[in-house]
């Protein structure tokens, strides 16, 4: 097992990498606890790495992203108390980033705050959304519009889990693979598409890797800005468009697919600007970003009206444009505040 060490100006947690899911059972001994388990997540490992759990107290939660609203927060609040929940609980979400962010809302808000610990099954919550202290509800149609800033105490990851994701979930946890490794620089997007292949294959070492590249490159972006009001909302690259894509087909695209399409049009939009060559823009597109999404999506099937008003309900837009991050040649990340309507629909009359 080897561990990260995360400073916090809430509080300091850990980031564990485990080799077999005995420390699972660990957690049974906590003396007042209650596990919130996605329920896929449960069916698949329930009889398997899950079986300590059978006899503990837990909620086996649905998860799609119509779900995480203040209605399932609720939903918690009241098992808890059920529970007797008092500061001495510990509540232990196991699942991706919905279950991640339900359960740390509530972890922040009941009783001021719970101890909360977090074990991630899918690879954009164990590469991204596992650190940041960020918890995110969606409010009626948009995206993330609710949210506390409130780490884990522990945060344990076990790669096995991967192995069962389906396609399309473990696709669009490489979407923010490669975002992350684009923001690392020229050697680490190099080294990302050399193995890209054995990641494609889920090679657990592969992408053991690629997990620890990735947290330690978002890490890199949020030193000294913890509260995200500078330099880390360069990490929206691919985002602004991409939460805008999310919310207009009802949540249909995953997220990290969606933050593969935002990039591809912010790309569209910094050859435009001169920010980044052609040749720099195909050789992404060709080389990975096409090759992570596992679908062929025509954005000309979406109202560009709605497009635009899904970006300006995003939450870094301070003046009168759109918000968009973009990569220059040197790898470099501008986030710019200007963005006009008529350079979103030249990128989406383009893409692909």
């Amino acid at each position: 097992m080897s561990v990260i060490a995360i400073q916090s100006n809430l509080r300091d947690y850990t980031v564990h990498f485990h080799d077999d899911a005995s420390f699972i059972e660990g957690f049974t001994r906590f003396p007042q606890k209650l596990f919130v388990i996605d329920e896929n997540v449960w069916k698949l490992h329930g009889t398997g790495c899950l079986a300590a759990l059978a006899d503990s107290e837990r909620v086996i939660f649905p998860v799609s992203e119509e779900l995480k609203n203040l209605e399932s927060v609720m939903e918690l609040y009241d098992r808890l108390m059920e529970c007797s929940a008092k500061k001495n609980m510990t509540l232990i979400s196991i699942g991706g980033g919905i279950i991640q962010d339900i359960t740390g809302f509530v972890a922040s808000t009941l009783y001021r705050g719970l101890n909360w610990v977090f074990i991630p099954t899918t690879l954009l919550a164990q590469a991204d959304s596992c650190i940041g202290s960020k918890t995110s509800l969606n409010y009626k149609r948009f995206k993330n519009l609710i949210g506390t800033f409130y780490p884990p105490s522990e945060v344990h990851i076990f790669s096995k889990f991967l192995q069962t994701l389906e396609k399309y979930d473990f696709l669009s946890g490489m979407g923010e693979v490669a975002k992350l490794h684009i923001m690392g620089g020229v050697d680490t997007i190099s080294s990302f598409i050399v193995v890209l292949p054995a990641l494609l294959r889920r090679d657990d070492a592969a992408i053991l890797l690629a997990i620890r590249r990735s947290l330690t490159v978002k890490l890199s972006y949020m030193e000294g800005d913890e509260f995200d009001t500078g330099r880390r909302n360069l990490l929206n690259y691919g985002h602004c468009f991409g939460h805008a894509l999310e919310t207009v087909s009802g949540y249909a695209i995953p997220h990290g697919q969606a933050v593969v399409v935002g990039m591809l049009v912010a790309n569209r939009i910094a050859v435009k600007r001169g920010l980044l060559s052609e040749v720099a823009a195909q050789r992404f597109a060709e080389h990975f970003l096409n090759l992570l999404l596992d679908f062929k999506l025509e954005l000309s099937g979406y109202s560009l009206a709605e497009l635009i008003a899904a970006m300006r309900q995003d939450k870094k837009r301070v003046g009168d444009g759109l918000v968009m991050v973009m990569v220059t040649d040197t790898l470099e990340m501008v986030k710019a505040d200007d963005v006009k309507t008529e350079e979103i629909e030249m990128a989406v009359k383009s893409f692909p």
